[in-house]
């Protein structure tokens, strides 16, 4: 058995030039040249990531993108519309919008993965509508409801359909990660969480009754009650922001972890074994320094971040091949089974979903 590595060789510098001309013409086209930012920045970073020294080509067309915008733009201003002229309306477009994203999910899908090749074959999308209502709906439910303790299975269910129904050409991705593996990662962040809010919510409960004892006199003698509801408001939202960041921490080392489990259980065409092998701890770290530096210099690390990350995702990235790749790719190829370019024209366009 073969391991080949994924790499990504972009480089900052490079992709900071396509970067800074996207958001340019963006700007000054009112968000029209989005679309072809979009394709610009796809083709790098696929054209960049190579495997067995080939690397992955991005197909899709300007044009697909910007009507797909335009259409859920008009389904959201309509929405918007509706629900502030007609309330009752508003809730029942609500229901149908709710029944409406699975369809969208499934179509974008569908589309992403028909404009990407690799060494000239096609991947394709089979999953269905109920599969989508099943992984993104229903899954996104019971994570809520039952605050967070299904999350594992709804992950399961999300990753199932995503990748069983994902081909490359007509080879199948089989994909059947067990739900008590998922949990295996689920545990440290469920209970870095529970200890850090109730941590937490000390710290906040000391310090908010501290400032309301010091603040409670000049309220109270303080004519413009505006200004007093204005610093209650703040209070309460400086306050949650600890507490969304600790469960922005413990998602993204949940989310590394069942990516590994997930990678790990998936075999393309029954006998190449897939591989992730990323930090849970560092995939955070990366996501957070990211954040922070791109905030901090009001965008201009953006392109950075982004070369970094697919740097620290590629190398935690592979594939264990049973047999030659380039055999396996021919013979994909041989079996007539590259998409061809005619899908573009009837399957649709890019939702962002």
């Amino acid at each position: 058995m073969r391991y080949e590595q994924f790499v990504f060789r972009g480089v900052t510098r490079e992709y900071f030039g396509i970067w800074i001309v996207n958001v340019l013409l963006t700007i000054v086209t009112l968000g029209i040249y989005s679309a072809w930012a979009k394709v610009r920045r796809q083709r790098y970073f696929y054209g960049n990531t190579y495997l067995a020294g080939s690397s992955f080509e991005y197909h899709a067309r300007p044009m697909q993108i910007l009507v797909g915008r335009i259409i859920v733009l008009v389904l959201i201003g309509g929405y918007n519309l509706i629900i502030n002229i007609f309330p009752i309306a508003g809730l029942i477009v609500m229901v149908g919008l709710l029944f409406a994203i699975p369809w969208f999910v499934m179509r974008g899908m569908r589309f992403s993965a028909r404009v990407t090749s690799y060494r000239n074959v096609r991947f394709d999308f089979t999953g269905g509508y109920w599969g989508a209502f099943l992984a993104y709906i229903v899954g996104g439910m019971i994570i809520y409801m039952s605050a967070g303790i299904l999350a594992p299975l709804a992950s399961q269910w999300m990753w199932k359909y995503q990748l069983n129904n994902l081909r490359f050409g007509d080879r199948p991705v089989l994909c059947d990660p067990r739900v008590d593996r998922i949990y295996t990662q689920w545990w440290a962040p469920a209970i870095l969480f529970v200890a850090g809010a109730a941590f937490l919510a000390a710290i906040v409960g000391v310090v908010g009754f501290y400032l309301f004892y010091e603040l409670s006199d000049s309220f109270i003698s303080d004519s413009d009650n505006d200004m007093s509801i204005f610093v209650i408001v703040a209070l309460i939202y400086a306050g949650m922001i600890p507490f969304i960041l600790l469960y922005v921490v413990c998602s993204l080392i949940y989310t590394a972890g069942v990516r590994n489990i997930v990678l790990n259980e998936t075999l393309l065409d029954g006998r190449h074994l897939v591989a992730s092998h990323i930090s849970r701890w560092r995939y955070a770290g990366i996501w957070i320094t990211n954040t922070l530096a791109t905030v901090f210099t009001l965008g201009l690390a953006r392109p950075w971040a982004a070369i970094r990350m697919a740097r620290f995702l590629a190398a935690g990235t592979g594939l264990y091949a049973t047999t030659s790749l380039d055999e396996f790719v021919g013979a994909a190829q041989q079996s007539g089974s590259a998409v061809g370019s005619e899908f573009m024209d009837v399957e649709g366009f890019d939702f962002g979903f």
